[in-house]
């Protein structure tokens, strides 16, 4: 997407966690049009937030992101993406289960393959010593969730700081 044209709007998702902590992690990055939390990845149509957190609809709580790739790039967003979670466990923090295992999901195939070499590096340096649980799928149908969780640390009249600085049992 990096060659996409002035003033288009290119989409990245990612799972890492709650959706609320993962968005609070680029809300405020130059470059970044929107955001939206809600789920992606499950096979039921239309989930609610409590059948997605009950583990029975597949789904991932994931943040969706609009940007301008002339001043982010998905490179950029991914590097965002890893200080944001923990590439070397699927459970997150506190949170557990299929819903919060860490996800890149993909709109092109160009971003696949960024994001699989970016993968791949990570890997190399020895980040995780057991190997990155960070899966890489293909995007599919994104559900918005409920309004009340959108911006939801803003709302609350806050913010959350999710960007690992090395001290949570991983290397950096």
């Amino acid at each position: 997407m990096e060659d996409a044209e002035p003033g288009t709007t290119c989409i990245a998702t990612f799972c890492g966690g709650s959706f609320w902590d993962i968005e609070s992690a680029f809300r405020h990055v130059r470059g970044v049009i929107a955001t939206s939390v809600g789920f992606m990845g499950g096979f039921i149509p239309s989930p609610t937030y409590e059948g997605v957190c009950s583990g029975t609809t597949g789904h991932s709580e994931v943040v969706m992101i609009g940007y301008n790739p002339a001043i982010v790039s998905f490179l950029d967003l991914l590097d965002i993406f890893f200080r944001s979670h923990n590439p070397c466990q699927k459970q997150q923090g506190e949170y557990r289960g299929l819903q919060y295992e860490p996800v890149i999901f993909c709109h092109s195939d160009q971003d696949k393959q960024v994001a699989l070499k970016y993968v791949t590096d990570l890997q190399h340096e020895g980040r995780c010593p057991e190997g990155i649980v960070t899966r890489i799928a293909p995007a599919s149908a994104f559900f918005r969730a409920e309004e009340y969780h959108q911006q939801f640390y803003e709302k609350m009249g806050g913010s959350y700081t999710v960007l690992h600085t090395g001290d949570h049992g991983y290397n950096e």
